[in-house]
């Protein structure tokens, strides 16, 4: 916020009780319907199942719709519904340009968009560039076409180290546990080089050191633009360019920065090179028109760095990692917040906050310990210490209602709006996750947040699907929480969702302003001033007063009171 910005605050003579405001953020007055938006994941086999398969597909999306475009959101984004043997939950592509038959057809895909449209919702789709299926037609030609072969330079192919080569090429390690290398049987029977993985062995990673590869992908790019789609997420976004030797490394799998071990020296991210293929890209899209978008799954740090994902001829957003691992931390919260907000200001771009996602726990049930909770990327076993569900339901509606006063746009994860926690009593027989299997159920794994949603309670598997059993099994409490039984309760999470969104977009708050008040930022509580809106939480075990006379606008809590309780936050008119 400029001096002239803060002059114009107190000329709206704010409370005695402001007596301090330490500005961050001014409002922002460019163009791009991306940067104050609400965009709601989508993922696919778990959304509604209409054709009784248990499995999720793009009909059962299109059907409902109507019912995302009714909570408010502005776009949705598709998890990977393309051709693929499934190892990977979608994220293992085998064809790139095609729908696999689990989710439908193009023609599927096409209504989905046309429903989409009439509804006035944009369609983001996940694209999948650092890795393939190796049941993708390239990787098998590179199979059969042997050594030094330009069928193997689309992918990252090594000769062994040590006596006859039995060694990996380098000590990377598999973010899914194991070696990030796998030995192949050459057409001679003999074993032969290796081949690079940074995630299941069934991905084999691309090499793009290769235009071949970056004709491709633009190609990919213009299909799916062709038929109408709004932009894309880009997969590992940070991980598709690989240091040249491929040197060892000994940080985290992850990349994410360790003592001795910053991200930015791992050799299998954030490469330079990047920028020059996100640019390209960039240009393809402006030729379909300003509105289509790229959003960086770019997991790097610090947040200055990130901001180099997002200059202004390169991606749009970029995934907010550190805000989604943050917590209710509040120190952390506060600083994640302020950097996030003056790094991307620097280059002219909007933040973006999330809270939950397609590969962590979800945050009703991270929020419902008060000591440790599950380990980042792992979810909750049948084992482990259990979460508190009325307490992190509580605390996630007060930490929706945080983020969703931030100004810049927003990521919902399919379910939260309903509540719903993560699933801790799926069986080791049953769970997907390649984590669980390469760790030997060491890591839980991602399963728990995939569970498929409860949309009426009265029906088969809660509404879900009418055939088959879903894919994971639903807990015993799905039904309680299934839309239908929360559409006509006041209090309910999807209701209070919906109000949040309503008068989020009324006003303007993700174009508008931060400043925080530091009359109510304390060990327990963090608030700041988004414009004439007083956004104040409490993480304390003590009610917080508020200031007198002011009007309340929402509150996370079902009543909404003075003082503002544990655990719950509130929006406040300032003016």
């Amino acid at each position: 916020m400029s001096v002239d910005s803060l002059l114009q605050v107190a000329a709206h003579e704010p409370p005695a009780a402001f007596t301090q405001l330490t500005p961050v953020h001014d409002a922002s007055t460019a163009h791009g319907w991306w940067r104050s938006a609400v965009i709601y994941q989508i993922y696919p086999r778990s959304f509604r199942d209409l054709n009784g398969d248990g499995v999720g597909d793009l009909a059962g999306i299109t059907a409902e719709l109507s019912q995302l475009a009714r909570l408010g959101v502005d776009a949705v984004w598709l998890s990977p519904f393309y051709r693929s043997p499934q190892r990977d939950a979608g994220y293992d592509v085998s064809d790139y340009c095609d729908v696999d038959p689990l989710f439908g057809t193009l023609a599927d895909f096409d209504a989905l968009i046309s429903e989409a449209n009439r509804l006035n919702l944009r369609v983001i789709a996940d694209i999948v560039p650092n890795h393939c299926s190796d049941q993708h037609l390239a990787f098998q030609a590179a199979l059969a076409a042997g050594p030094n072969s330009p069928e193997r330079d689309v992918f990252i192919f090594r000769d062994g180290l040590g006596q006859d080569g039995n060694e990996p090429p380098n000590n990377w390690q598999s973010h899914f546990g194991g070696p990030a290398w796998t030995r192949i049987i050459e057409a001679n029977g003999r074993p032969g080089q290796w081949y690079l993985h940074l995630f299941d062995s069934s991905q084999p990673d691309f090499n793009w050191d290769n235009p071949a590869v970056h004709a491709e992908f633009e190609r990919v790019l213009r299909f799916w633009l062709d038929r109408g789609i709004s932009g894309f997420r880009v997969d590992v976004a940070h991980a598709l360019v690989k240091a040249p030797g491929l040197p060892n490394w000994g940080g985290r799998a992850d990349g994410n920065s360790t003592e001795g071990f910053p991200g930015q020296d791992a050799p299998m991210f954030g490469q330079p090179a990047l920028h020059g293929i996100y640019r390209r890209w960039r240009t393809i899209l402006e030729e379909y028109g300003p509105d289509r978008i790229l959003c960086a799954e770019a997991n790097v740090d610090p947040l200055p760095r990130l901001a180099q994902w997002v200059r202004p001829d390169e991606m749009h957003q970029a995934f907010n990692f550190p805000y989604l691992h943050a917590g209710l931390d509040l120190n952390r919260l506060r600083h994640i917040i302020t950097d996030s907000l003056v790094s991307l200001d620097a280059v002219g771009a909007p933040s973006t906050w999330v809270l939950s996602n397609h590969d962590v726990v979800r945050h009703v049930s991270r929020f419902g310990y008060d000591g440790p909770g599950p380990r980042d990327g792992d979810g909750i076993g049948p084992d482990d210490v259990q979460p508190n569900e009325q307490l992190g339901r509580r605390r996630a509606a007060a930490a929706t209602m945080f983020m969703l006063g931030l100004p810049g746009g927003a990521y919902l994860y399919q379910g939260e709006e309903l509540g719903l926690p993560d699933s801790s009593s799926i069986p080791g027989s049953l769970r997907q996750d390649p984590t669980f299997a390469r760790t030997g159920g060491a890591r839980i794994g991602r399963d728990g947040c995939r569970v498929p949603l409860p949309w009426r309670s009265a029906e088969p598997h809660a509404g879900f699907g009418h055939g088959r059993d879903p894919w994971l099994p639903q807990p015993e409490s799905w039904p309680a929480l299934a839309r239908d039984e929360q559409e006509s309760d006041p209090a309910s999470h999807l209701n209070l969702y919906r109000a949040l969104l309503a008068e989020r977009a009324r006003l303007r708050l993700g174009a508008g302003s931060l400043a925080w008040v530091e009359d109510y930022c304390t060990q327990s509580t963090l608030a700041y001033l988004n414009g004439e809106t007083l956004v104040v939480m409490n993480v304390g075990e003590e009610p917080l007063p508020l200031p007198a006379g002011e009007v309340i606008l929402r509150s996370s809590a079902a009543d909404a009171t003075h003082p503002l309780g544990s655990g719950e936050t509130i929006w406040l008119s300032a003016s």
